[in-house]
């Protein structure tokens, strides 16, 4: 038995002549798989694989076996004459240019990175490779990859001629049409020829090397496929009734087991995982095609799959349930916007359900209820109900509970219509009614001039940070317009009250690259500053926005709304300090002012006009807001009527 090194060139010829070989497969230094393969002689080679043994690069050496290689013997890479002599040694030759010749890391076997040294005319059976090659590297970018055309798996920049590099691009394209991907060359240059663009040199001798980048896109963000509805629903209730366990039931179609295992793939943290309790907002899609068939279902589908067929998506906020992270919830409610409520209780209905309820009700948000864990039997559900009758009449509002029935229930239900729907994760009784319900739900108030693009307004809710990534990338609610990457907007307030300049480099929706996100549409984006002389980006916060320039924005330190206490143990005054949630604003406040004030100050039920200061720094705020303050057990709704703006690092206000 023979074996060859990890950079040996092994002509065909003479692989075929021997019985046996032995083939170590891995990226150079770092062999991950091993196999021993047995050779038949014959007019076609035959592989028989067992197991184990040592070197090569895996898609070479497949290509060295390709039923095909003859016909394409002296266009395919492993055949090139000009480098065939070259190739019979590299390893013990390298010290020699090392020094004279410019290289590149290795090639990662991870990520989305991928060096090429030629694609020319591929056999139909390499085109399936390299074609599911690319897919792999896509879904490692999340959409994005980077070809490096010319180069070798070990980094040597060999470059192509102007022929070999047109064809190897052809079939680049090739590559990427077939997943509905585009390509776009980000530089061209000379092999070994360091600062030397390929626009300044014209040699027709020098060897070109391409660095490609490869996009895939929603079909939504098609123009003549705008039509992907996309509805955000947020699920909500008190703790242990079951929110994470449902979300987890009706995103992977599969029932609970009565111990929780279709929620872990719900949670975020690992204290999550161990308390069984949700701490933060985490977000999962369910897709519908033109038929209302659940894409989620499918094997291995993931998100980029079900946006890529969907043409309704619904986003679930999954809210946390315990009253310890009840600012959390609120900050769900009032920040992401949701276009309806998925309220979970499960008997016996406690104070933590009515509290949730109240505040579904107090932002006047529209909602169904969904009685969880039916297969328990301990409780009535009729007194459920009951309890949740009288729960809504405490608040002083006038709801109808109605038993959710396929036949008579109006999609698009009433405001003063509240369905109610029983269901088990564990026995998958009225799943089906409740999965057709959310099907056929509208998003709504979504205003066709929102999407002006010389308007607009994005709200950042979260920041985080990626592998590779320089700036954070940032998360949130587009309110009005519409987004394009190289779109330049201001974001800010910064803590001197001032908007900084920048421009958006990419934007993603559903983990998927799109190009345009328009107004009620939640994405994720990075930014960079305007120019290479802009200073760098500040730090960015949730609470900011991101806002037109022609839209002249000012922040504001000091702020007047008409306030209605819902509830008060005793009595408000000047000076009372609380949260307020305002849009994804939450921050404290002191109440500077209350104006027709009764000496007693204010107590549930009384409606004020109220003047509020940040306490920690300025806000982007404007006239009709929603807002609503909360302090223990104070709670207090109201209405933006007044902004004083910030001029200079002074307050008009003072």
């Amino acid at each position: 038995m023979q074996s060859f090194s990890i950079l040996q060139y092994i002509p065909v010829s003479t692989i075929r002549s021997l019985n046996s070989v032995n083939i170590v497969f891995g990226k150079y230094n770092r062999p991950t798989v091993i196999h021993k393969y047995i050779l038949a002689r014959g007019s076609q080679t035959t592989l028989f694989a067992y197991s184990f043994v040592f070197v090569f690069d895996m898609e070479s050496f497949l290509e060295l076996f390709d039923p095909d290689n003859n016909k394409h013997s002296q266009k395919d890479t492993w055949n090139d004459s000009e480098n065939e002599g070259n190739r019979m040694s590299d390893c013990e030759n390298s010290s020699i240019d090392d020094d004279q010749e410019e290289r590149l890391p290795p090639e990662p076997e991870q990520g989305n990175v991928e060096y090429k040294l030629k694609l020319i005319n591929p056999s139909s059976q390499r085109f399936e490779h390299l074609v599911t090659q690319m897919k792999w590297r896509l879904r490692e970018g999340h959409g994005e990859a980077i070809y490096q055309i010319g180069v070798e798996d070990n980094g040597k920049l060999t470059g192509l001629s102007r022929e070999d590099m047109k064809a190897s691009l052809k079939t680049l394209n090739d590559m990427a049409a077939r997943l509905g991907a585009t390509t776009s060359i980000l530089r061209e240059r000379h092999a070994n020829s360091k600062n030397k663009d390929i626009t300044t040199r014209h040699n027709k001798e020098e060897r070109q090397i391409a660095e490609v980048l490869i996009r895939k896109l929603r079909k939504g963000d098609r123009e003549d496929q705008d039509s992907i509805i996309d509805l955000r629903l947020a699920v909500t209730g008190a703790q242990d009734a079951g929110k994470s366990t449902l979300l987890g039931v009706l995103t992977q179609g599969e029932l609970d087991n009565g111990r929780g295992r279709a929620r872990l793939n719900m949670l975020r943290h690992l204290h999550e995982i161990k308390t069984g309790r949700t701490s933060s907002i985490s977000h999962e899609i369910i897709g519908f095609d033109s038929k209302g068939h659940v894409l989620n279902y499918a094997e291995m589908a993931t998100a980029e799959e079900i946006c890529e067929h969907a043409t309704k998506v619904v986003t679930f906020i999954d809210l946390a349930g315990h009253r310890k992270y009840l600012r959390t919830t609120v900050l769900g409610l009032t920040g992401y916007s949701p276009h309806h409520v998925m309220l979970v209780v499960a008997p016996p209905m406690n104070e933590a359900s009515q509290e949730h309820m109240a505040l579904c009700l107090t932002l006047g948000l529209p909602f169904f209820i969904v009685v969880n864990k039916i297969d328990l039997g301990f409780y009535s559900i009729s007194e459920t109900i009951n309890q949740l009758e009288n729960a809504i009449n405490a608040q002083g509002y006038c709801k109808q509970l109605i038993m959710y029935n396929n036949s008579q229930m109006s999609w698009n239900y009433e405001s003063e219509i509240i369905p109610v729907f029983n269901v088990s994760c564990v026995t998958g009784e009225g799943l089906e009614d409740l999965t057709n319900f959310i099907k056929n739900l509208s998003p709504y108030n979504v205003n066709s001039a929102d999407s002006d693009p010389e308007s607009c307004l994005f709200q950042i809710d979260e920041t985080f940070r990626v592998a590779g990534l320089n700036e954070p990338v940032l998360g949130g609610l587009l309110v009005r317009g519409a987004i394009a990457p190289g779109t330049r907007l201001l974001v800010g307030p910064l803590p001197d009250g001032e908007f900084s300049p920048v421009k958006v480099v990419s934007l993603h929706r559903n983990k998927t690259p799109c190009c345009l996100v328009r107004a009620s549409q939640s994405a994720s984006l990075t930014l960079a500053p305007p120019t290479n002389r802009s200073p760098p980006l500040p730090h960015l916060r949730p609470g900011m926005v991101l806002i037109s320039p022609w839209d002249q924005p000012h922040a504001t330190l000091f702020f007047q709304a008409t306030v209605l206490i819902v509830y008060h143990a005793t009595a408000i005054y000047s000076g009372f300090q609380t949260t307020v949630h305002i849009g994804n604003v939450r921050q404290t406040c002191i109440i500077k002012g209350i104006m027709d004030a009764k000496d007693r100050g204010l107590q549930t039920n009384d409606t004020a006009s109220v003047l509020f200061r940040f306490v920690n720094h300025p806000e982007y705020l404007h006239v009709g807001m929603r807002l609503l303050l909360r302090e223990g057990r104070t709670k207090g709704i109201g209405k933006i009527t007044q902004i004083f703006p910030l001029i200079g690092q002074q307050n008009s206000m003072q």
